[in-house]
């Protein structure tokens, strides 16, 4: 995990929000809380839709320049940062992520 979170900085090259947020959805992103601390996901300048991938291990999101970095690359998501809910508007991942802390939550897309 230390690994990957070098890996977010050191291709950091500045570190910005994904564009566009939709602000209708901003109380929904806002009422994400990081599983077993409650300490919130931060709000929806930092979180978005994302491409995901899943295997044996579990998830792996695609973080590129929507959030400023220089090279788009595939970051393992912590068991611990995933979120269960069934209640995802977006109808599509979302992950808040930052350069400096890395991927804070995950929420699954909701199943059709």
């Amino acid at each position: 995990m230390a690994v990957a979170a070098g890996l977010a900085l050191s291709q950091a090259a500045v570190a910005a929000p994904p564009d566009s947020p939709n602000a209708t959805l901003a109380p929904w992103f806002e009422s994400l809380r990081q599983p077993g601390t409650g300490a919130s996901c931060c709000s929806i300048a930092d979180c978005g839709t994302v491409e995901f991938r899943q295997d044996r291990d579990g998830y792996e999101v695609l973080i590129d320049g929507r959030w400023k970095m220089s090279k788009p690359f595939w970051l393992r998501v912590p068991p611990n940062r995933i979120i269960d809910r069934i209640d995802n508007p977006t109808n599509r991942a979302v992950v808040c992520f930052t350069p400096e802390a890395g991927i804070l939550c995950f929420v699954r897309p909701a199943e059709s």
